[in-house]
């Protein structure tokens, strides 16, 4: 037997709806997220902040292992610090490109049409920088880990790209490796560690995306 105290249960309801109702906003939603592309080519048109913050606040409902909400979402907006990050990253990806990166890996990226190259990271009138926060520290000095991590943050990612796509904003999951500079760059304690770097904003008026396609429903989805 344990001395840890009882949950505290309170109401929820979730609205019971027609069957046509509820094809109706699945289909909605699929249309919209199958219209979402990963851009590359951004306005510097700013953006009204409050659609970042309420992105955010829709990031923040994921469920999270142990309910720790291990996330932490640094918005950047200073043109200076968005240099620095550019450079930074820029200088990862050029070693990677040219050293890192096995052939299968770079012809698996040709189709997209990237280098090493990253303008985006200073065109973009915001950077968000998302952060997993691994562990906590109590005030006696010790560590407790947080719990499912790394699968808790990518399902909050997942949820804002929809609320910035919904938004009518445009994004990128961009992940240089190794993200360490991020931490430096942006000052952020020892807990927390890069996870993603998502610029956003409008998309230029002649934006293009590569022509690519998505599996097929009978490709990802398996019945048993």
């Amino acid at each position: 037997m344990n001395n840890f105290p009882a949950p505290v249960l309170i109401p929820h309801t979730i609205p019971r709806l027609t069957h046509d109702e509820q094809r109706a906003r699945v289909e909605s939603f699929y249309d919209s997220m199958n219209a979402r592309r990963t851009v590359r080519d951004f306005s510097p048109e700013d953006v009204p902040f409050e659609l970042i913050e309420r992105a955010i606040a829709t990031a923040g409902t994921a469920p999270s292992g142990a309910n720790m909400q291990p996330w932490r979402f640094v918005i950047v907006k200073d043109g200076e610090i968005k240099r620095r990050i550019r450079e930074a990253a820029e200088a990862e990806e050029r070693e990677s490109y040219e050293h890192r990166m096995p052939e299968r890996w770079l012809r698996r990226l040709a189709p997209l049409g990237t280098d090493w190259r990253k303008p985006f990271l200073e065109i973009a009138p915001y950077l968000i920088v998302v952060f997993q926060i691994n562990f906590i520290e109590e005030e006696a000095g010790e560590r407790e880990p947080t719990y499912y991590a790394n699968e808790s943050v990518g399902i909050a990612v997942g949820l804002l790209l929809a609320a910035l796509h919904t938004a009518g904003l445009a994004t990128l999951t961009h992940t240089p490796s190794p993200m360490r500079f991020l931490s430096e760059i942006l000052e952020r304690p020892k807990t927390e560690k890069p996870f993603v770097l998502i610029p956003v904003g409008f998309a230029a008026g002649d934006v293009s995306v590569p022509d690519i396609k998505r599996k097929p429903l009978r490709e990802i989805m398996h019945v048993v």
